[in-house]
């Protein structure tokens, strides 16, 4: 009798102990890494995330680290090797998926370092030029591609970044070569195409429908397969309408813990993203950037890892056809 007691009575403590845990979580600021520099599109997704995602956590304070480099390799794989205690989290877009095939050889493993707590939005991309740019719409911009090659200075973000990616996938479509000038971040392409250093650049709206809605760019498409709603793009075509049939690009981002962290946690963080999704004014600000707030399944940790397993499959084979690796 004594035994089974005790036994119970340990049993319990052990309850009450996890229990009394998961209530004071968090009880100090949460790390989220952006594995890009301050203020690109990651970096303002990520900051209107934590402002209502602590809203669910105590309201305790989430602090923006911005690790930068590698196309977001270098933050992912800190985020990979930090304690499993629930203070540090990844906030990273598609480069997530595509870095198995751009880079030889990873300091982490996608699918097995870290722990999936669910997608948070889809961000579509624009194609856009500089404000000097003779072209004013799509079918002008083919021609102007068509009879300068050689000549064409495609910006991006860096190697991997979402304005690499989408810039692969148009000079495939296109099959026009271009002469890709990578930058370290977006800010500083952004730089350039307004000041008509360099021709077009394929991005993501949320850095975008600022400069096109004040006229600083010109604006060509949009990378959805359907138009957007968002006042500044509602006007924009998208390139599957105007002879790139299929073309369909979106950068998503989703939310990280590294591998090992307790599942206690990871439902609290899970409970409380999807409460963030739901935030009024997080949707407002990312509508107004472009971005859909995400509302189907893969909000749940398993189909957030079934998503990003599906999206591997599907730009390796992109990328390798491109040639374009990263030691």
């Amino acid at each position: 009798m004594k035994m089974t007691m005790h036994k119970t009575f340990t049993a319990v403590a052990a309850a009450f102990l996890a229990t009394s845990s998961l209530a004071a979580y968090p009880e100090k600021p949460i790390t989220m890494v952006v594995p890009f520099a301050a203020g690109g599109p990651t970096d303002k997704v990520a900051r209107d995330l934590a402002e209502v995602l602590r809203k669910s956590l105590n309201n305790q304070t989430i602090v923006i680290e911005n690790v930068g480099g590698a196309g977001g390799t270098l933050g992912a794989a800190k985020v990979a090797k930090a304690s499993p205690d629930g203070y540090t989290l990844l906030l990273h877009h598609i480069g997530m998926s595509t870095a198995p095939a751009l880079y030889r050889s990873l300091p982490y493993k996608t699918l097995d370092d870290f722990e999936y707590l669910g997608m948070v939005n889809d961000v579509p991309m624009t194609l856009i030029g500089r404000p000097t740019l003779p072209a004013n719409n799509y079918a002008e911009l083919v021609k102007w591609l068509e009879a300068n090659k050689g000549k064409i200075n495609l910006a991006n973000a860096g190697l991997g970044a979402a304005s690499h990616l989408c810039g692969l996938l148009l000079q495939q479509s296109l099959k026009i070569d271009m002469t890709t000038v990578p930058y370290k971040g977006t800010a500083p392409a952004m730089t350039d195409i307004l000041g008509s250093q360099v021709d077009i650049m394929c991005d993501q709206t949320t850095n975008t429908s600022g400069q096109i809605a004040a006229g600083k760019v010109k604006a060509y498409a949009v990378t959805t397969l359907k138009p957007l709603t968002t006042p500044a793009l509602a006007n924009l075509p998208t390139l599957d309408s105007q002879g790139l049939k299929g073309f369909n690009v979106s950068i998503w981002h989703g939310l990280y813990a590294p591998k090992g962290t307790p599942k206690a946690i990871l439902d609290q963080v899970n409970t409380a993203l999807r409460a963030a999704l739901k935030d009024p004014e997080f949707i407002k600000r990312q509508e107004a950037l472009g971005a859909v707030v995400v509302t189907d399944n893969r909000i749940n940790p398993v189909d957030h890892k079934k998503f990003v397993e599906a999206e591997i499959a599907k730009w390796g084979p992109a990328i390798k056809a491109a040639g374009q690796y990263a030691d």
